[in-house]
């Protein structure tokens, strides 16, 4: 994998590029928000992101935000100090796939990576539809018969996992592994309560999404 690390701590910095180099990835270091960004628009292949939260100038929310209104969908691993359930919640809500808490055992952020990569080995198409709805992965844009839907990140994950999926069934572990962060403490239900919201939000559409009572969810074409 092709590995981003944004970190300006220049000890923790030298240690990741070291381990991650070891382990046969492809490794480039910023040490600010500004100079990740920069390095996304002229290494377009990263396959996965290592962001520190505290950084000197833009912090790891902002550099997040503004990746995700660029359309980019590179996954992002959020690194930092804080424990607070708050700033988990800021950095998922940011956009970030998953989140670690420092100090970590290197076994455990690099298996976190190899997740990160699995979730994104699927070839992504620039548009998936079924019926009348359309999600556009890359911008980040959902619309039923044209019409632009509000959806959050959760529901957006869910919706997009199914449309990759068309008349699949999927079990609500399957759905919760993509659409949450590993280590996220969450139940079953919560993929359930999620399902219904984006059902309620697809208006008539949502007759696609259907229950598959014992196995889980189907997004019908």
């Amino acid at each position: 994998m092709h590995l981003l690390i944004v970190e300006d701590d220049p000890r923790l910095g030298r240690v990741l590029t070291r381990l991650f180099t070891d382990d046969r990835h492809v490794v480039d270091l910023a040490v600010s928000g500004q100079e990740a960004l920069d390095l996304m628009d002229v290494c377009p292949g990263v396959d996965a992101l290592l962001l520190d939260v505290g950084l000197p100038d833009l912090d790891g929310f902002e550099v997040c935000r503004r990746l995700r209104a660029r359309g980019s969908a590179v996954p992002v691993l959020m690194l930092t100090a804080r424990d607070a359930v708050p700033d988990r919640v800021a950095g998922l809500d940011a956009g970030a796939d998953d989140y670690m808490v420092k100090p970590f055992a290197y076994e455990e952020l690099s298996a976190r990576v190899r997740a990160l990569g699995r979730r994104d080995h699927i070839a992504r198409e620039a548009v998936l539809r079924v019926g009348d709805i359309e999600l556009d992965e890359r911008r980040r844009l959902v619309s039923v018969d044209r019409q632009p839907l509000a959806l959050s990140q959760r529901e957006f994950a869910l919706l997009e996992c199914l449309l990759r999926h068309p008349d699949q069934v999927l079990s609500r572990e399957q759905l919760l592994d993509h659409a949450w962060p590993m280590g996220v403490a969450v139940t079953l239900n919560s993929v359930d309560a999620y399902i219904s919201f984006v059902r309620r939000k697809l208006g008539a559409s949502g007759s696609h999404l259907q229950t598959v009572r014992g196995m889980g969810y189907r997004l019908a074409s």
